[in-house]
């Protein structure tokens, strides 16, 4: 039956050429061929390599061009869907995203065994047929662009669809049209959102670096390793298989923060209260040298919230010393360093309190003693050879 016919797909052997019209260059674009076996109808496209992502991109583009599911995929035994075991060729394991995308439509996947043709046989000799009629026919022309190509391939495909067997009085397009796409499961709402599989492990700011942004786990697991599946949109976090942490994927601007209030530590949580805007916001009110010396310290953490409590450190100085301390203090400090901290800040009021002491400066409060030993090591012009005026 037609509803049992499964799609078998495939890279075909020879690469297609795209030619820079700059340089010359040329570069090869891959042959993507899906074929379902009873009508033999044929998806063909073209990508600039062989790796997982255009293999599953080409996969989901398939199931669109015709329009429905079988509950079964036989696609040939390469490196882009098994893991293949080091010790038996024979023992696979499907490629954790190529999993997923079998998942998300509901197929069964079941590569091809090797050297065994029997198990494709309707495939092998349809990519020898679209070979000739699509990649051979289009080897006398000269592409300068994938989608240049691409529109070419789609016009042959076509043209190859619905041309007639030569025993059969109808074509592939009329046979799937007729028996085999009725019978098809329907695609699901949504197309399979292409994800990748990383492992990193968290950081002592209960962060994970993914692209050079920062995502949030539970304070819990720092130090361990965690499994990370990334999409265009999300990132998603795991540890022995089980989600500990979901966030919207980040874009532009590197080094930007996603954390969840709840993964962190009970002492970070109470400065949620605050943010960067809050600060600056105090820190324009004292003066623009406070202002400076503050976003040095917002920005001087791998996380914005670890340097709350040096903000508040620093902006609570003012009330301790005065406003118009804390300013001079802190333009006294970005002349020796642009990222001045919060303890150098604290160093330099103490220092400048010191010389402003009123004792240092009133003869009166200076005990005996300390006038007796300043005049014992006073020496006179005499001393030193010199006449007396």
């Amino acid at each position: 039956m037609a509803v049992k016919s499964p799609y078998h797909a495939h890279w075909s052997g020879d690469p297609a050429q795209l030619i820079d019209p700059d340089t010359g260059e040329i570069t090869e674009a891959w042959i993507f061929v899906g074929v379902l076996t009873y009508s033999q109808y044929a998806f063909v496209k073209a990508y600039l390599d062989q790796k997982t992502d255009n293999w599953i991109k080409a996969h989901v583009q398939m199931f669109e061009f015709f329009g429905g599911i079988t509950p079964m995929l036989i696609p040939d035994n390469c490196s882009t869907a098994v893991n293949h075991s080091k010790s038996d060729w024979y023992t696979t394991a499907l490629n954790a995203t190529y999993h997923e995308m079998a998942e998300h439509y509901n197929v069964a996947i079941i590569p091809a065994r090797i050297r065994k043709p029997k198990d494709k046989p309707n495939v092998e000799g349809s990519v020898g047929k679209i070979s000739t009629w699509v990649t051979a026919a289009l080897r006398n022309e000269q592409f300068f662009s994938l989608s240049e190509l691409n529109t070419a391939i789609r016009e042959k495909l076509d043209a190859y669809n619905a041309r007639k067997f030569q025993k059969k009085d109808c074509s592939r397009l009329s046979l799937f049209l007729g028996e085999e796409k009725p019978l098809l499961a329907p695609l699901p709402a949504t197309p399979f959102e292409l994800a990748e599989w990383k492992q990193a492990t968290v950081q002592f700011n209960y962060h994970i670096a993914v692209d050079k942004m920062y995502y949030s786990v539970p304070y819990q697991y720092i130090k361990d390793k965690v499994d990370v599946r990334i999409t265009e949109t999300t990132i998603e976090i795991f540890y022995h298989h089980n989600r500990i942490a979901s966030h919207r994927r980040l874009h532009g601007r590197s080094g930007q923060y996603s954390t969840v209030t709840e993964h962190m530590p009970p002492d970070h949580q109470k400065y949620l209260e605050w943010n960067g805007d809050r600060f600056r916001r105090w820190a324009d009110s004292i003066g623009i040298n406070t202002r400076k010396v503050v976003d040095a310290i917002l920005t001087s953490g791998r996380v914005e919230q670890q340097t709350y409590r040096s903000c508040m450190g620093l902006l609570k100085l003012a009330e301790k010393h005065s406003p118009s301390k804390l300013e001079e203090a802190c333009s006294r400090a970005l002349l020796y360093s642009r990222t001045p901290s919060y303890k150098s800040i604290k160093n330099l009021l103490a220092a400048m309190k010191e010389d402003s002491d009123p004792v240092s400066q009133n003869p009166d409060s200076i005990s005996s003693e300390t006038q007796s030993q300043a005049r014992g090591i006073t020496r006179g012009a005499r001393y030193y050879g010199g006449k007396r005026s």
